[in-house]
C-alpha cells in the first residue's frame, strides 16, 4: 500500500476506533508538504463506501488534506452510514492528489480516463474523477458532473479539466 493510502487507512481506523482525528505524522514524505486538492475513496467488497474530497486545498498540506478527507469519507459522506469497526478490515483506500483545472474549451478537449472534470454554472459545480468504471466519454463524464451539481443538461456550463496522481 503506498503511503497515501496507508496514511488514509491510519486516519479511519483511529476515527473509527476512538473519534479522534490523527495528526500529520512526522515521516510525511516531502511531496505531500505541500497544499493540494485530495479526493479519498473507501471502498467495501469493491463497492464504493465513501468518497470526500477537496478541489482544491484547505488544509496547509497535502498531508493534512489526505487525513481530513478520509475521516469524512468514512464519516460524512451523505450516501452511507458512518463506517463501523467490524468493516475495517474489509475497506480499501484510495487517494487521487488532483493537479490545479484547467479550463476545457470543449468536450473533445475532455478524456474520462485521463482528466477529472468539474461542469460550473453559477454557484453550482459538480465533479467527477478519471479512470472511473462505467464513465467511457465526454459526454457521460459531464453528464454525471450535471447531475452531482444539480445542473440541468440545457443549462450553458463553463468545463474544467484536472489531472490526479491515483495511489493505493
Amino acid at each position: 500500500m503506498e503511503y497515501e493510502a496507508e496514511l488514509a487507512r491510519r486516519a479511519v481506523e483511529n476515527y473509527v476506533r476512538t473519534g479522534h482525528t490523527i495528526e500529520v505524522p512526522d515521516d510525511v514524505p516531502e511531496r505531500l508538504l505541500e497544499p493540494a486538492g485530495v479526493f479519498v475513496s473507501l471502498k467495501e467488497g469493491g463497492q464504493l463506501r465513501g468518497c470526500i474530497g477537496t478541489i482544491g486545498p484547505t488544509e496547509p498540506s497535502a498531508a493534512a488534506e489526505i487525513i481530513s478527507s478520509a475521516v469524512l469519507a468514512a464519516s460524512q459522506d451523505p450516501r452511507f452510514s458512518p463506517i463501523d469497526p467490524v468493516e475495517l478490515p474489509e475497506i480499501s483506500y484510495s487517494v487521487d492528489i488532483l493537479g490545479k483545472p484547467e479550463p476545457a474549451p470543449g468536450p473533445d478537449a475532455l478524456d474520462p480516463r485521463r482528466f477529472g472534470c468539474i461542469v460550473e454554472c453559477g454557484g453550482r459545480r459538480g465533479l467527477l474523477l478519471p479512470d472511473l468504471e462505467g464513465i467511457d466519454t465526454p459526454a457521460e463524464q459531464i453528464a454525471v458532473c450535471r447531475q452531482k451539481g444539480g445542473i440541468g443538461p440545457d443549462e450553458p456550463v463553463q468545463l474544467y479539466r484536472f489531472t490526479v496522481e491515483r495511489r493505493r
